[in-house]
């Protein structure tokens, strides 16, 4: 496998140097919000947001009110946006069916998918207020049934963002909070005196909020890990550099750790890409963290074959894999890891965050390896149920468990199912004895 490096990031020991500080910055901000509460939550909101209001939770008449100063146009396009991710997230619950049969007469086996019962869906915004997050997460969690959907934001430039603060009202969240980071998902997951504590976390964020989640998961339910943006474009001379670059810049303005990575079997096209890439960020007006992002992070993967492409594709497994090769189904057929496909010059990551439909909180760091993205099956849980109805059954199931009981040492268990073949089989086993097998033919 030939496999050239024509661009590389930061090494590994670098981003792990910073994995830790943040890891060592999130522990202390989640300690102070669980002695502390609202206090806490307030001194953290001024010293991040400059944001001090009386109330971090909206009222209705507020809300309102920024709804209000939306322009026509802006609330259709959000009302639009809504729609699409509304209906494949309707077609996805649709798809999830409970279900009961008879294994054997007598036995009946089912599942039922139940909603998680509160979920705190966190909506990023400090830097650019993320409209398009309200839809992924409040409004899929409102597809998925759930009761009680929390939703935080930050403030963006001092005040509430009236178009994320539409979003998470039309996409079904019941509360509704101006709060950003560390203190509002730590808020919604341990509790304050206001805010009551969540079964479940969603959404993406940067990489403090990513690490919260982290940090939280087990205390609470957590979507997966999501953020900072990753994004790959695998491409050949079928399309142009500027076509890649701008795909992999348009992402990389998400943050200064964004990784954005070209994995090419053209090295003419390689090699013009950064060029490009060079010649954008001097216009772009986000190139301080796009620049930054694309200096650290970006990396550009010069490959012998397809199948050279595959294979560091997937050992990558980016959040956003963007396919444009005269081949695209191929790779949807044959990747494994990766948080999302956007096949064909025609497509891009931008569609998929905003207005597609699909979900754009996606595994990032690897975890496509494990995960998939957010999807309207995330808030709901599988549970399952078993029934005996028939003496036949519960004698024939008894005495099989009795023995597999007693197999792994088991006593207690084992009486479970005996004392069972007792009574409703009519059969004499031993305290702590084993069934005895009997042909259910005979």
């Amino acid at each position: 496998m030939a496999i050239t490096y024509l661009k590389t990031g930061k090494p590994d020991e670098e981003r792990a140097q910073d994995d830790a500080q943040t890891k060592a910055t999130v522990e202390n901000i989640l300690r102070d919000i669980e002695i502390r509460g609202d206090k806490a939550v307030r001194d953290l909101s001024a010293k991040f947001d400059n944001y001090t209001p009386k109330n971090f939770k909206l009222s209705d008449q507020e809300i309102s009110n920024l709804i209000g100063t939306l322009s026509e146009r802006e609330l259709s396009d959000i009302k639009f946006a809504q729609t699409q991710v509304r209906n494949f997230a309707q077609a996805q619950r649709e798809s999830m069916l409970d279900i009961e049969i008879e294994t054997l007469p007598g036995v009946i086996l089912g599942h039922k998918n139940i909603p998680v019962q509160s979920v705190g869906c966190y909506v990023p915004g400090g830097k650019f207020p993320m409209v398009a997050s309200a839809h992924m997460s409040v409004l899929t969690a409102s597809v998925a049934g759930v009761p009680r959907i929390i939703a935080c934001t930050p403030p963006f430039k001092g005040k509430p963002n009236a178009a994320a603060i539409a979003a998470m009202h039309l996409g079904g969240a019941h509360e509704i909070y101006v709060m950003g980071g560390i203190q509002a998902v730590g808020a919604m997951a341990i509790g304050t005196e206001t805010v009551e504590p969540v079964h479940m976390l969603v959404g993406p964020g940067n990489a403090f909020v990513a690490e919260a989640k982290r940090q939280l998961f087990g205390r609470v339910g957590i979507d997966l890990f999501a953020g900072p943006t990753e994004t790959m474009v695998i491409a050949d001379d079928t399309v142009d550099a500027e076509l890649c670059a701008t795909d992999l810049l348009g992402q990389a303005e998400h943050g200064y750790n964004s990784p954005a990575v070209l994995v090419t079997n053209s090295e003419k096209l390689a090699k013009e890409t950064i060029k490009e890439i060079d010649r954008l960020l001097k216009i772009i007006p986000t190139a301080d963290t796009a620049g930054k992002s694309w200096e650290d992070y970006g990396e550009v993967i010069l490959c012998e074959t397809y199948d050279d492409m595959l294979k560091i594709a997937d050992e990558i497994a980016s959040e956003h894999v963007q396919v444009m090769t005269d081949r695209d189904d191929w790779f949807l057929e044959h990747m494994t890891c990766y948080g999302a496909l956007f096949l064909g010059a025609r497509t891009n990551v931008s569609n998929g965050d905003k207005v597609i439909g699909t979900n754009h909180t996606l595994p990032t760091k690897k975890a496509g390896r494990y995960t998939g993205g957010l999807w309207v099956g995330k808030f709901l849980k599988t549970h399952s149920y078993q029934r005996i109805t028939t003496d036949e059954a519960a004698t024939e199931i008894g005495a099989y468990g009795s023995r597999l009981c007693l197999l792994e040492g088991f006593v207690g268990h084992a009486e479970q199912c005996n004392i069972r073949v007792r009574r409703y089989g009519g059969v004499n086993i031993p305290y702590g004895g084993a069934a005895p097998y009997r042909d259910p033919k005979e």
